[in-house]
């Protein structure tokens, strides 16, 4: 994988700080080059995303919005280091 995946979200969003703990118990590797993005720190990622995150990308694929997929996720970057 080159891309680094990015993950929108927005500080003191319940599920934006769940889908990042699951990220980061169950895929740390990715978790740990990931480019994180806060919506609300740039006009154009707010006026993309508004009140749709959390958001996770992998190059020009969304992998989830709003909800965890483990199906989608795992597609992209394999097998859970650590079950959720």
């Amino acid at each position: 994988m080159t891309e680094a995946p990015v993950f929108y979200y927005r500080n003191g969003c319940h599920l934006c700080e769940e889908l990042a703990a699951i990220l980061f118990r169950s895929w740390p590797q990715q978790a740990e080059i990931m480019e994180w993005r806060d919506v609300d720190t740039r006009a154009d990622w707010r006026a993309s995303y508004g009140e749709r995150v959390p958001v996770l990308i992998l190059g020009n694929e969304e992998i989830c919005a709003l909800t965890l997929d483990l199906a989608r996720i795992t597609e992209y970057f394999g097998d859970r280091t650590n079950p959720v």
